[in-house]
């Protein structure tokens, strides 16, 4: 059988991730790895009783490369601390990758919340994922080698999902699954609603037009 290792790369996540780690262990990972940049907050500790937790270099695409690397899974799946898988998801991936053809996927993002905000974000990431626009919160999964033959994640400090993911998208047949990722709304709860989408558009069209990595990271908040 296919085998998965789930990566959630963490920063100061103590609100999270012990909710999400007893969520994941449900499904039964074959394994779950912690990618830590350097929590000063009792993040690691959460985390300990349900995974293995990995010491890496600050930055997300690091975290997650030097999680890879580690990993002993035939899939890699990549989560972030503030989702929620929906049952049978990871088997729903083995399915999947059950077909050779089959290079990666991810899932059908739906944003926590009943309100207006959380289904325009839902909304507009279904009709994004048609142009091959994902980013890390719909929970990207693939193969190990095919994540090692492409190089894994570019060190630079945002949009290092959205490269990758472009990368997968164009590499082999890419699937989303129709099973739902609960992704937390804490970004345009604290943010707004409005500015978090200027920023989101603001930051992709920039990015494609050739601005620096660097200098669009001064354009994203922290919301931790």
């Amino acid at each position: 059988m296919t085998t998965v290792s789930v990566i959630i790369p963490t920063l100061n996540e103590e609100s999270t991730i012990g909710p999400l780690l007893r969520h994941l262990v449900e499904q039964t990972p074959f394994e779950i790895l912690i990618a830590d940049g350097g929590s000063t907050d009792r993040t690691t500790q959460l985390a300990a009783p349900h995974a293995t937790v990995l010491s890496c270099p600050l930055g997300r695409g690091p975290q997650l490369n030097h999680a890879a690397r580690a990993a002993r899974g035939d899939v890699l799946l990549f989560l972030h601390a503030d989702v929620r898988l929906a049952p049978s998801s990871l088997a729903a991936i083995q399915q999947a990758l059950a077909d050779p053809s089959v290079a990666g996927g991810n899932f059908d993002i739906l944003y926590e919340g009943n309100d207006t905000a959380a289904r325009v974000f839902s909304w507009i990431n279904r009709r994004r994922y048609r142009f091959g626009i994902f980013y890390g919160d719909s929970g990207i999964f693939c193969r190990r080698h095919i994540f090692h033959r492409l190089g894994g994640f570019r060190d630079i400090p945002i949009l290092e999902d959205y490269e990758f993911g472009r990368r997968l998208w164009k590499h082999g047949r890419f699937v989303t699954l129709p099973h739902p990722i609960h992704v937390s709304a804490r970004r345009w709860r604290k943010a707004g609603l409005f500015p978090t989408l200027w920023a989101w558009f603001w930051i992709q069209a920039l990015y494609l037009s050739g601005v620096s990595p660097r200098r669009l990271s001064r354009m994203y908040r922290d919301v931790r």
